[in-house]
């Protein structure tokens, strides 16, 4: 499968997005649909290799990824590989007690929102492109099975709202113990040709953790497909604190760009 198959295999599922909300890495030229997953980008752009923590693609967004497809390019014959976690047998494994606490909290997602990736000006002159907020019910209801999901994860979620800062840390170190228990996992280890298709309502997944000190290419391609807004157990819709819906339009900020770019006089 080449860059044009697979603009054309995720369409048949809904709409392709724009490749990331950040624009980064840069899109694949011709294809603005498609985000390289490079860790040699990454080290080139930011300083570090890691893929971050679990976490479930754009949450940040108030309207987070139906799904997303990734391909494998050129991967290394060792390491590298990716894990999944069930957020439904995640919310099914807490107690009663628990479930019903969850299902009427509300949490806020942000771009880096746990802080677990290195920080340092180039990364956080990236996010501050195009800065995304959202409000999400920590329990959110699957739109196409009705099941009930802990719709939490490390890599985006920066608070409980409406609990103190204290209940909003131990509740989110409950819950993220809970997402990423080796029971709800799998674990997938790629060749080169490789598709992985996931549910991004429903799932939380682990960039590999063990390639960081190795010198070696780990090259796939990302599509994502428009999701909607989730809605809690209560009917509770997920709210914008700050940015647009994530779709196959290009974020306004990259479109004003361009636009300004065309328009600045040219002197000989």
């Amino acid at each position: 499968m080449d860059h044009a198959a697979q603009v054309e295999f995720t369409s048949r599922f809904g709409e392709v997005t724009f490749a990331h909300p950040l624009g980064e890495p840069e899109p694949v030229p011709g294809f603005p649909q498609i985000k390289p997953v490079d860790r040699r980008l990454y080290e080139k752009q930011y300083g570090f290799r890691t893929g971050g923590p679990w976490h479930t693609d754009v949450t940040a967004a108030i309207n987070p990824p139906a799904a997303s497809i990734l391909r494998a390019v050129n991967v290394p014959s060792f390491g590298g590989d990716t894990q999944w976690s069930n957020l439904v047998a995640a919310y099914e494994g807490l107690s009663a007690p628990l479930r019903s606490l969850a299902d009427t909290l509300k949490a806020e997602h942000r771009f880096n929102g746990g802080g677990y990736q290195p920080r340092n000006n180039k990364f956080d002159e990236r996010i501050a492109v195009n800065p995304l907020v959202s409000i999400h019910p920590v329990v959110r209801v699957h739109p196409e099975t009705g099941e009930r999901a802990l719709f939490v994860n490390p890599g985006f979620v920066s608070r409980i709202v409406d609990v103190s800062p204290e209940e909003s840390r131990l509740l989110l170190e409950l819950f993220f113990n809970q997402v990423t228990k080796p029971a709800y996992t799998t674990r997938f280890r790629w060749n080169n040709g490789d598709i992985a298709f996931w549910d991004n309502r429903a799932t939380v997944h682990l960039a590999p953790q063990d390639l960081d000190h190795l010198d070696v290419e780990r090259l796939l391609y990302r599509t994502t497909i428009t999701g909607d807004v989730p809605v809690g157990v209560d009917g509770f819709r997920s709210e914008v604190v700050q940015g647009e819906a994530f779709s196959a339009k290009v974020p306004s900020v990259f479109k004003q760009k361009a636009e300004s770019k065309e328009a600045q006089p040219v002197f000989s």
